[in-house]
């Protein structure tokens, strides 16, 4: 008996052991002093406080490979006082004169910009933080970190940053307020990292030391800030954010009679100590929100949109990342979807090292049939091991003044708990996640519940995941996001495996397999899914890419399904198709100025079919001003009687005007057959102080034959940070 355990002892022990493990990176080491003189927020190094602050350098380069030095020098300093914290960067140019931008656009797109990036894990605790940066030309990016490293470009706040730039070198200078982020009382060290991206080289660096397979953002690779003393307290840290909005709208398909209306609301922020936040808001209003780029939908589910709405994002993982993408209890945008939500709170951050917090609670009005509702969410979040946690979920939706009669189509209450285990190794290479749910619904008992479990690995070289789910036919996330419900119940697995050949090539660095099962089966564990794709990668020095895959699927129809999603015959329950496909997906480096990413698909589909689909993202950029992009989507399906031939054209050209770090405006178009509509929608955005904005935003909506206005909306809307 003991000769059996023993290996199973050593397995186990051999897992925990990464899991447990010492910080990487905890030798680096940069001290921070308070500032020697007042610094001005500039570009110049000139002020004495710089002379004296310790510098950083001799990064370490993480692509295209993790052997050896950067060749492009930075140099990092850093500074505080009791209002800012203050970071100064000279980044040398490897090839004096070049500069590789797309535009002044806020919260850039990383791989196409030079730029450069901190990353600070405030808690020392290897999974939350925040990230600040610029490109070379002073666009701005800020975001929060959550699950050991992954930036939410979403968030914003308050700081002050400056760039200036010449042949030889750019300086990024910037001033963090300490009210802007959150941060734990009386702690001497943070987690700290510096990333830069120069594509001039195709080269990504890191001060800290990060494995090429990971991102310069992963908080389980920070060096170590040591503070001199503890931060200052922020003190009393309360933000009152009012807007005004006017809005001017017309349907032409109706009465075709000016609508008018003028809303007043806003947000407030309270901090309720340096690591917990308090949000409330009243009568939001989200019309400068990016619209949504549109999708073709041929798939048998509903699509996902991301929530962008800003009430809603900071903290937003403790809420949204519950769970699994095709399996989530709280899906934001469910709340106010169609109804206006007057009022709403959130109190969301840190109790302590190892604790986290996440209070929710939304109310939205009555409209037409659709009763008047309230959102409550609980997250609760505690840390064990290294960077691994447990998450605990409790999501309730209530009619506030539900009425049987009136409100036939909507339910009284949905309820969901749910628990989960999240395993993140200390050096980032073992992930994975248990989980379980249950939900509680009027007049529904049994088979009410889901779990899910993966566990991924991931070296340089060698990379494979497992991941099984099963979802019972009565689970209900009425405010959640599981398209895969609708199969009224299912088994999944999700077996994944590849590996990289690295070579010595002026021109590829790697390439190598990956494969690709996903397999459903019903409740009665009959076969319903399959599809098995094999994949060759190809990976370029430019930091270009290509890919050639084939695949084979199995489907049996389990509902009645269009496969043209456009109004046509159904093809019965029960019946079976199979099919095979081949395509290829290629993207261009991004040092030119014209940039390219092209993708095809050919080969069968539902009753004998075919399909063949072809994606293109064209890009020009005349930097840094103005950048222009196309994206185009063709589906030409062809199947018998009575569907015969059916095309589908989506197209969106985009274009980004960025006068100053500022002053944007964007204009949008997009084309799309399927949904029968052509949207235009151009947003003037004026930045006139840190966080506070004017917003111009014109959307009209045309039929496609005869380019006729259905709908036409101008908003105007001005909003102001005040920090009290």
């Amino acid at each position: 008996m003991q000769q059996r355990l023993l290996p199973l002892f050593l397995l186990a022990l051999s897992l925990i052991r990464p899991v447990l493990a010492q910080k990487p990176n905890e030798n680096y080491k940069y001290h921070i002093h308070a500032a020697t003189s007042a610094i001005k927020i500039d570009g110049v190094m000139d002020e004495e406080a710089w002379q004296s602050a310790e510098v950083a350098s001799n990064f370490y380069m993480i692509q295209p490979m993790d052997t050896s030095y950067s060749r492009a020098r930075t140099d990092v300093r850093m500074a505080y006082d009791k209002q800012n914290l203050y970071i100064l960067v000279v980044n040398y140019k490897p090839i004096p004169g070049t500069l590789i931008v797309e535009s002044l656009k806020r919260d850039f797109n990383f791989g196409k910009n030079d730029n450069f990036l901190l990353f600070m894990d405030t808690f020392n605790d290897r999974t939350n933080g925040f990230s600040f940066g610029a490109n070379a030309v002073g666009a701005q990016w800020d975001g929060q970190q959550h699950d050991g490293g992954a930036v939410d470009l979403s968030w914003e706040n308050r700081w002050f940053t400056v760039v200036k730039n010449d042949d030889e070198k750019w300086i990024w200078e910037a001033a963090i307020p300490f009210k802007s982020i959150r941060y734990k009382p009386g702690i001497m060290e943070w987690g700290v990292n510096f990333s830069r991206l120069d594509l001039s080289i195709a080269e990504k660096s890191a001060w800290a030391p990060v494995p090429r397979q990971l991102a310069s953002a992963s908080l389980a690779y920070t060096g170590v800030l040591v503070w001199d003393q503890p931060p200052p307290s922020p003190g009393p840290n309360i933000s009152i954010i009012p807007y005004v909005a006017t809005r001017f709208n017309r349907d032409f398909r109706r009465d075709n009679a000016m609508g008018r209306s003028l809303d007043v609301g806003g947000d407030v922020k309270i901090g309720i100590t340096p690591s917990m936040n308090l949000d409330l808001t009243v009568n939001p209003d989200f019309s400068q929100v990016d619209v949504d780029v549109q999708q073709t939908n041929l798939d048998r589910f509903e699509l996902f949109f991301p929530e962008r709405r800003q009430f809603f994002l900071e903290n937003a993982d403790l809420f949204a990342n519950f769970g699994y993408s095709t399996i989530r209890p709280f899906f934001s945008r469910r709340i106010g979807l169609g109804v206006p939500i007057l009022f709403g709170s959130r109190l969301s951050g840190k109790l302590d090292k190892n604790w986290r917090l996440g209070l929710l609670d939304v109310q939205t009005a009555a409209q037409d049939d659709q009763p008047s509702n309230n959102y409550a969410v609980v997250a609760l979040q505690r840390q064990v091991l290294a960077r691994s946690n447990f998450r605990f979920m409790a999501v309730n939706k209530e009619a506030t003044n539900f009425n049987s009669e009136i409100h036939q189509n909507h339910s009284r209450y949905n309820r969901n708990i749910g628990g989960e285990f999240n395993l993140a190794s200390a050096n980032d290479l073992w992930a994975g996640k248990i989980m379980f749910l249950k939900s509680f619904s009027p007049g529904v008992k049994g088979d009410d519940f889901a779990h899910a479990a993966n566990l991924n690995f991931n070296k340089a070289n060698f990379f494979w995941q497992w991941q099984h789910e099963y979802v019972g036919s009565n689970y209900n996330a009425e405010v959640g996001y599981v398209p895969n419900a609708a199969r009224d119940g299912y088994y999944k697995i999700n077996p994944m495996i590849g590996y990289l050949f690295f070579i010595k090539s002026p021109k590829i660095i790697s390439h190598g397999p990956r494969f690709i099962n996903t397999t459903y089966w019903d409740k009665q564990r009959q076969l319903s899914d399959n599809e098995m794709v094999l994949v060759y990668n190809v990976n370029f020095r430019n930091r270009g890419t290509a890919s050639v895959w084939t695949a084979t699927n199995y489907v049996r129809l389990l509902s009645p399904f269009d496969p043209t999603n456009f109004g046509k015959e159904r093809l019965a329950t029960g019946t079976e198709h199979r099919w095979r496909s081949a395509g290829f997906d290629v993207v261009s480096g991004p040092q030119n100025l014209f940039t390219y990413a092209v993708s095809g698909r050919f080969g069968g589909y539902y009753a004998n079919g075919t399909r063949t689909n072809f994606n293109t993202e064209l890009g020009y950029r005349f930097q840094p001003y103005v950048a222009i992009a196309l994206r185009s989507t063709y589906n030409d399906i062809r199947m018998p009687a009575p569907w015969n031939r059916t095309e589908f054209w989506l197209v969106g050209p985009r274009v980004d005007v960025t006068f100053r770090n500022n002053l944007f405006l964007t204009t949008f178009l997009q084309y799309n057959n399927q949904a029968d509509n052509v949207n235009l929608n151009t947003r003037l955005q004026w930045r006139y102080k840190p966080a506070s904005d004017l917003f111009v935003v014109y959307t009209d909506n045309y039929l496609p034959e005869n380019f006729m206005v259905k709908t036409r909306a101008l908003v105007l809307k001005f909003t102001y940070w005040w920090n009290v």
